[in-house]
């Protein structure tokens, strides 16, 4: 019991959470950027939000950017914060414009990811990413 209530901090521990929460969360991002890169692929009438007001087809390309390019990075631990920028912004702008009149159920889960990538963004790929393994080279 003691070490379930222990605010001893354990590097290791912290290092492996990073991780599982890094390639997790990319992970479910990529669930979401994949059928927007197949919808930009298949060509045809783009019909995409355009919530900041660039046009349909740039929201839709900085949205694939994000969710899937950057999510890929974010999960293999690569230039780590500067990944999660794009993809904090992307959720910014889903939480508090395109889902601004409804209700917090469908504002929710941009919220919930914009909360994680804050804390990457906050920690870094942490000890088990391609980030460290550089910085560790450059040494």
């Amino acid at each position: 019991m003691k070490k379930l209530t222990s605010t001893r901090i354990n590097p290791t521990l912290i290092n492996i959470g990073i991780l599982v929460l890094r390639v997790v969360a990319a992970g479910f991002m990529l669930t979401h950027g994949w059928p927007k890169l197949n919808k930009l692929l298949a060509g045809g009438e783009i019909r995409f939000g355009d919530p900041i007001g660039i046009g349909p087809t740039a929201s839709l390309i900085l949205a694939i950017f994000a969710e899937f390019l950057c999510s890929i990075l974010v999960g293999l631990g690569i230039y780590t914060r500067l990944s999660t920028i794009p993809l904090m912004v992307t959720m910014s702008v889903a939480a508090f414009i395109s889902h601004v009149n409804d209700p917090f159920g469908r504002k929710e889960l941009a919220l919930v990811y914009l909360l994680i990538f804050v804390f990457i963004f906050i920690s870094g790929g942490g000890k088990y990413s391609v980030d460290s393994l550089i910085s560790r080279k450059a040494k």
